[in-house]
């Protein structure tokens, strides 16, 4: 990874948020924490992120119902990060549009992975804007928004 990639970690446990901000500094992730949805949805009407984890069981405003706000604003990738680890829960997640489901405990270093997996995945460069594609006959001018 080039740039540092902006992570929202939403988790009431600050154990877990100080574990991970480590293994993401090695990552080269920059990190930005919440202890609650609610903090979350604060800082999403500010910034945008790369990736969201967001914890399932937090006060306040819950896991889903964060994830629910999350999807009304747009489609930031998410992973789930939560003890309940039941078939529903997961099944409910991803009917939820969660981009991956971790079970706590976990390890760091494959959270790491997932994440970038996930960044990998959803973030697709963007065409310049004089990029000009062609299909003989067609040509597509993105700057222009044409076809000739």
């Amino acid at each position: 990874m080039s740039e540092k990639k902006k992570v929202l970690m939403v988790d009431d446990e600050p154990s877990i948020r100080d574990i991970m901000k480590e293994y993401m500094t090695i990552g080269d992730f920059d990190l930005i924490e919440a202890g609650d949805g609610l903090e979350a949805i604060k800082l999403l009407e500010k910034q945008t992120f790369d990736l969201i984890i967001l914890d399932v069981m937090m006060p306040k405003l819950d896991g889903w119902s964060t994830l629910r706000e999350i999807r009304k604003k747009g489609k930031q990738p998410v992973i789930m990060l939560t003890a309940r680890g039941e078939e529903y829960d997961k099944l409910l997640g991803f009917e939820l549009g969660v981009d991956d489901y971790v079970v706590k405990p976990f390890s760091p270093r494959e959270l790491l992975a997932r994440m970038k997996a996930v960044i990998a995945r959803t973030q697709t460069e963007a065409p310049s804007q004089s990029e000009k594609i062609a299909f003989e006959p067609l040509v597509l001018d993105i700057g222009a928004r044409t076809v000739e």
